[in-house]
């Protein structure tokens, strides 16, 4: 405590005007700077146990994918049964949003080892939303010891947000304006203060994460160079993106389903995790690369020839396989496997269609889907240009407003709705009860 004391004591002078500190950075700045070396840490460390898992499971295949999967899930339920459920993005958003940014880190132990556990065996969910949780309730811890209240705390986890979003994607302005677009489209603007916070976060993350894991530095999935043809480029990526956007509906009717269907009877987190599990590892066995959440799978769908009946085939049940993993207990966050989705349906596209650009097509198809389905059209664009080195990024963001405005009035993530609706439906209220 006294070490607390002289910590908050001293930083103070940072904070005074005059001959102390004539600059416009004060202790905030360090703090700032200091949530995103630790988020950098965590997603750092996060990630290494993350791929010594997944490569340790990756041994067992064809038919042993199903039991495996099985009792992974089967794990991954006992924990949330008995750690405590974390929660999903909606949680995290309605906290930040209703709940003065306060983010519970007594939630963390469960989400990380059942996100381990649900991603390494080879869920269809990637390790964004648990990156976020961690990293965003990093933030209120350490708004809590400085004292911080109000929107300098919510800024704070918001700014955590975005560091473990940044580490994961290598884009600190894309993942800055994700942690703002996420909590709702139509109200970014309430949470502006927090951009320059999340700004700063995400920068000294993504350093620690690249020196740690040397991810982020460069393009992760191998697109050709893109090159500029005409005005009708903007056309085609409308068009693409109509096409991308329709496929989100089909996944959001797809999760509607499947959550019917998993909420029908009732049952223990981990019966209903192993039941998922087994689902996962059937459609795992028949089609290989819908397993996994899609960080490497993309670049295998670039690299292999694959007809399009097979590819179809992948697009099904690859939107199957994240309903059910996003319905059945599952822990992880689903926009890389959009991705994937979208990138999937561009190589159709281009099959069908042959004379278009396979570049354009593919980025448009990524860029509506997720668009369509979280909402958050700008930082879309921004990380779909770092992720593919897709340098001119103006038809991206033709493509993924396309997805914006055309996603259903309802969204996906409940969170986004307006407060009078969430008051309105009881049922919403749930993720505020933390």
């Amino acid at each position: 405590m006294k070490l607390k004391r002289k910590i908050i004591k001293y930083s103070t002078i940072l904070d005074r005007q005059g001959s102390y500190n004539p600059f416009v950075f004060s202790r905030i700045f360090l703090l700032w700077a200091f949530l995103g070396l630790t988020g950098g840490v965590i997603a750092g460390i996060y990630w290494i146990v993350l791929e010594f898992l997944t490569h340790e499971l990756a041994f067992f295949n064809g038919w042993m994918v199903i039991p495996v999967m099985a009792i992974c899930g089967l794990l991954a339920g006992l924990v949330i049964h008995f750690f405590g459920d974390p929660g999903e993005i909606n949680l995290i958003v309605n906290n930040i949003r209703f709940n003065k940014g306060k983010l519970d880190p007594g939630n963390n132990p469960s989400m990380i080892l059942s996100s381990l556990l649900c991603i390494a065996s080879g869920g269809s969910l990637g390790p964004e939303s648990p990156l976020v949780q961690v990293t965003g309730s990093t933030g209120s811890w350490l708004g809590k010891i400085f004292r911080l209240k109000g929107e300098e705390l919510r800024s704070l986890s918001i700014a955590g947000m975005a560091s473990g979003f940044t580490a994961l994607f290598g884009a600190p302005l894309g993942g800055s304006l994700f942690s703002l677009e996420i909590l709702h489209h139509k109200h970014a603007l309430e949470y502006y203060k927090a951009i320059i916070p999340a700004l700063v976060a995400s920068c000294f993350s993504y350093v620690i994460f690249a020196l740690i894991i040397h991810l982020g530095l460069r393009p992760i999935w191998h697109l050709s160079a893109f090159e500029y043809s005409g005005k009708f480029d903007f056309v085609y990526a409308i068009l693409f993106a109509i096409a991308a956007t329709a496929i989100g509906w089909g996944f959001i009717y797809s999760t509607k389903a499947f959550k019917y269907l998993f909420e029908k009877k009732s049952m223990p987190i981990f019966m209903k995790t192993s039941i998922g599990g087994i689902l996962l590892g059937v459609i795992a066995y028949y089609f290989p690369l819908t397993r996994y959440f899609g960080h490497h799978e993309i670049n295998q769908l670039l690299i292999n020839n694959l007809s399009i009946g097979l590819l179809l085939s992948i697009l099904i049940f690859k939107i199957i396989a994240i309903s059910i993993t996003v319905t059945s207990g599952w822990r992880g966050g689903f926009i890389i496997p959009l991705f994937f989705v979208g990138a999937t349906l561009g190589i159709i596209i281009h099959h069908l269609f042959p004379g278009t650009n396979q570049t354009l097509t593919i980025v448009s198809c990524m860029a509506a889907i997720n668009a369509c389905v979280t909402r958050t059209p700008m930082s879309t664009t921004i990380l779909l240009a770092t992720l593919t080195g897709f340098s001119y990024f103006v038809p991206i963001l033709f493509a993924s407003l396309t997805g914006y405005f055309l996603a259903p009035q309802k969204p996906f993530l409940s969170s986004q709705m307006e407060h009078n609706e969430n008051v309105l439906n009881p049922a919403l209220n749930i993720f505020q009860k933390k």
